[in-house]
C-alpha cells in the first residue's frame, strides 16, 4: 500500500464512522491518528456525547475484534487481563483470558477504578503483552486502547497517573453538537429502528496492518525533527509547568505527524503538520504548578505559548526535500 492508496483508505473509514456518529471530521482525524501510528487514545467528555460508540464503530470500520472494559471500583486487575481458571474433569488450571485481549479494547470510564487495576493496562498498552502467573502472552495485533474518562465527576473517580497518562498517544474531546449536529441525532434517532446506528466494514486486521506500517515511509527534514525537538524542550523551561514532555511523548508526536502526513496524502512532514498535532499529543502530558492551576492555566494553553514562541522552519526547503527535489 502507498501513500496515495492509504490517504484514500483513512478517507473512506473517516466517511463511514461519520454515518453513524456526529462530530467534527478534526475529532475523528485526532483518533485516527492514534490508531494509524500504533498508538492509543484517551476520550474526555461529558456523558452522552457518543464517546463508546465512536470507539465500537472505529473497530467495526477497521474490521477488528472490539471488547468494551466497564471500570468500577471494584474492579480487579483479572477482570482485564484474565486468570487461571481450574478444570475438575483433568486437575488443571486453563488459562481464560480478559477483555484486554482484542485489537480494539474501550475502558469505558476508565478513572472509575483503582489504581491497582488501572496499572493492569500499562504493560498491555506499552508491551503489547500480558503477563500473568509468570508467563508472557502477547495481544492481537493490531492493539489499540481507546479510554474514555468523564471530567466533570470527582466522587468515586481515582485521577489517571501520569504515567499512564504518557501512554496514551493522543487526547481527543468530542464535544456537544452544534445546532445542526443535534437536529441531525434526532432525525437519524427518529429514522432507524434499532437502537444504535451501525457502520460497515472498510478495511480488514491484515489491511491495518500494512496500513499502519505506511507512515514509516515518510520523509521528516532535520529542520522539522529540530522543531519537534525544541517545542518538547519548550514544554519542560515554561515556568508554568512541572513536568513537561516526556521523550516517549517527543516520540509519539513524530509518529502522529507521520501519520498526518499519510492520511493528508503526503510523502512527507510538514511544521502544519507539528502544529496540528501538538495540542491532542503533547498537553495532556504536562504537569502544571499550583499556581497555574489556580490561575486556570491548562495544558492547551502552555502549548499555544510554545507554538508561538518556536520559529517555524521554511516549508519550501522541506518540500523540495520531501518530493526528493
Amino acid at each position: 500500500m502507498d501513500i496515495a492508496e492509504a490517504s484514500a483508505v483513512c478517507s473512506d473509514v473517516l466517511d463511514e464512522v461519520a454515518t453513524a456518529v456526529v462530530a467534527d471530521r478534526s475529532f475523528f482525524e485526532t483518533v485516527f491518528i492514534g490508531v494509524l501510528s500504533r498508538g492509543h487514545v484517551l476520550l474526555e467528555e461529558v456523558p452522552g456525547t457518543g464517546k463508546t460508540l465512536t470507539a465500537r464503530c472505529f473497530a467495526t470500520a477497521l474490521g477488528l475484534s472490539f471488547s468494551r472494559i466497564q471500570f468500577t471500583p471494584d474492579l480487579l486487575p483479572t477482570d482485564v487481563t484474565g486468570s487461571q481458571l481450574y478444570d475438575e474433569r483433568d486437575g488443571t488450571f486453563e488459562f481464560s483470558e480478559g477483555p484486554v485481549f482484542a485489537n480494539v479494547v474501550l475502558g469505558d470510564e476508565i478513572n472509575r477504578a483503582p489504581a491497582k487495576t488501572q496499572a493492569a493496562l500499562l504493560e498491555a498498552m506499552a508491551e503489547r503483552q500480558v503477563t500473568t502467573q509468570g508467563e508472557t502472552r502477547p495481544l492481537p495485533d493490531p492493539f489499540v486502547v481507546i479510554a474514555t474518562q468523564n471530567p466533570i465527576e470527582s466522587e468515586g473517580v481515582f485521577p489517571l497517573p501520569e504515567a499512564q497518562i504518557d501512554r496514551f498517544t493522543v487526547k481527543a474531546q468530542l464535544g456537544y453538537p452544534d445546532h445542526e449536529g443535534e437536529i441531525d441525532i434526532l432525525q437519524r434517532r427518529l429514522d432507524r429502528e434499532t437502537r444504535s446506528p451501525d457502520v460497515e466494514p472498510v478495511l480488514s486486521g491484515a489491511q491495518v496492518r500494512e496500513l499502519q506500517r505506511v507512515p514509516e515511509t515518510v520523509r521528516v527534514d532535520a529542520d522539522t525533527l529540530d522543531y519537534i525537538g525544541r517545542l518538547a524542550r519548550a514544554t519542560r523551561e515554561d515556568r508554568r509547568v512541572d513536568i513537561g514532555v516526556s521523550p516517549r511523548g517527543t516520540q509519539q508526536l513524530l509518529e502522529a505527524c507521520r501519520a498526518r502526513a499519510v492520511m493528508q496524502g503526503r510523502g512527507f512532514v510538514t511544521p502544519d503538520d507539528v502544529k496540528r498535532v501538538a495540542h491532542p499529543v503533547l498537553a495532556h502530558r504536562l504537569v502544571l504548578t499550583a499556581d497555574a492551576r489556580i490561575d486556570g492555566i491548562d495544558g492547551r494553553t502552555v502549548i499555544d505559548g510554545v507554538l508561538g514562541s518556536e520559529p517555524v522552519p521554511t516549508v519550501d526547503g522541506i518540500e523540495r526535500s520531501g518530493n526528493g527535489t
